[in-house]
């Protein structure tokens, strides 16, 4: 393989390691104007009379324990992954956070159980939110928009396309008789230290199904010849935020 490539692997072999949902350690500047909301904040702002939270897909619960000081003693946090329910139960526990392993598109939980529910970045079901709201409850959800790193699907056609969410979302929960109060989105450019950077984030989110250096390592260095500037690897990233209520 070509030694161009061959200097990925090291960034790709670190990936195999990652648990949590913690990317502190990689370093992205924000080009531009900053998303026109803050999630954390948001959610501050909604928990406020809540009695009971839900948190879906929590990764290693590391955004859930920043805002555990807000949340109703009664909070609930979900995750899927094998790797990351333990991570996130040794985090959250000690706060005293329940953390439940299923499937955030088919929750295990009574009709009108919470009145918080709480997505950062976690595929959701907008009916199964519905349900297991309560009366006068809210949903905050922040969201990876559809054209997120357009440029790397010129190059990895392939590249997951997870339609258009934001649509569907919003729809589905005004289907499901909430009452949306807030929809926004947002798109920036971001420089990424290297491409190095990318791969490892690229080993790490399911964004290129199969994903390895031997099938994309020339695309990636077509990549980094259209998109590296003295800022960095700049890249197109979007990001949506909905909130809704359901009827008291």
């Amino acid at each position: 393989m070509r030694p161009e490539i061959e200097r990925l692997r090291p960034h790709l072999e670190r990936a195999r390691g990652f648990s949590g949902w913690d990317f502190s350690d990689l370093e992205v500047r924000h080009l531009g104007p900053p998303l026109p909301w803050d999630y954390e904040a948001m959610v501050r702002e909604y928990a406020r009379g809540a009695r009971s939270a839900l948190d879906l897909g929590t990764g290693g619960g590391e955004v859930l324990a920043r805002l555990r000081d807000a949340l109703p003693p009664r909070a609930v946090a979900t995750e899927e992954w094998h790797v990351n329910a333990p991570v996130a139960y040794r985090r959250l526990a000690p706060l005293g956070v329940d953390v439940v392993r299923c499937r955030s598109l088919d929750l295990p939980f009574a009709d009108e159980s919470f009145d918080l529910v709480l997505d950062r970045h976690e595929e959701l079901a907008p009916a199964e939110v519905a349900r297991v709201l309560r009366p006068g409850g809210r949903v905050v959800t922040q969201q990876v928009g559809r054209d997120n790193w357009r440029e790397l699907r010129t190059h990895i056609p392939r590249m997951t396309d997870f339609g258009d969410i934001f649509g569907e979302y919003a729809r589905g929960f005004a289907a499901a008789g909430l009452r949306v109060l807030r929809v926004d989105q947002h798109e920036e450019r971001v420089a990424f230290r290297s491409l190095g950077d990318f791969v490892y984030l690229l080993g790490v989110a399911p964004w290129v199904p199969d994903f390895s250096l031997e099938r994309d390592g020339e695309a990636l260095l077509a990549l980094e010849a259209e998109c590296l500037t003295g800022d960095g690897l700049v890249l197109t990233e979007s990001r949506f935020v909905i909130v809704a209520e359901k009827p008291a």
